[in-house]
């Protein structure tokens, strides 16, 4: 989060003062398209990252309306439910995300000239960490069943 937040008040100072600056003196421009870049891809790792992160520590909006109302043992087995639905969803987000990456291995940034497949991988580790931390909400779901 701290490079998103440097990046980004870096690239309100080159566009806002140093344009300025450098129309006043009549000097080359800073190039400052790297820092859209650079953005991107500490959005998408903060992101996919975040979101994992998020289901470990049960963070993440959940609605209670209908379930609070069934017997203890069908709210078990639906959060067992939702957790391995979650941990699915990792795992098609890590699938398709490695899938992306090696299409992208070839391809370059403009700008920094970054492979673009480092972009992509934001997916795979994201989608693999929330596949993990879907199987071990899972788990726990599993061991917090009341005995029948």
């Amino acid at each position: 989060m701290t490079i998103a937040i440097v990046n980004l008040l870096i690239g309100v100072f080159l566009r806002y003062v140093m344009t300025q600056v450098t129309d006043f003196f009549d000097w080359d421009m800073i190039r400052f398209t790297w820092v859209e870049e650079v953005g991107e891809l500490a959005l998408a790792w903060m992101t996919l990252i975040g979101a994992a992160v998020g289901i470990a520590e049960r963070v993440h909006f959940t609605l209670h309306v209908g379930v609070e109302r069934l017997p203890r043992a069908a709210q078990h087995a639906i959060a067992i439910f939702n957790a391995l639905l979650i941990a699915c969803f990792g795992a098609l987000t890590a699938w398709f995300g490695w899938q992306l990456s090696l299409l992208n291995t070839q391809l370059e940034s403009p700008a920094l000239s970054i492979n673009l497949a480092w972009l992509y991988a934001s997916s795979v580790v994201g989608g693999i960490l929330i596949a993990l931390y879907g199987l071990a909400l899972a788990v726990q779901s599993r061991r917090d069943l009341p005995a029948a």
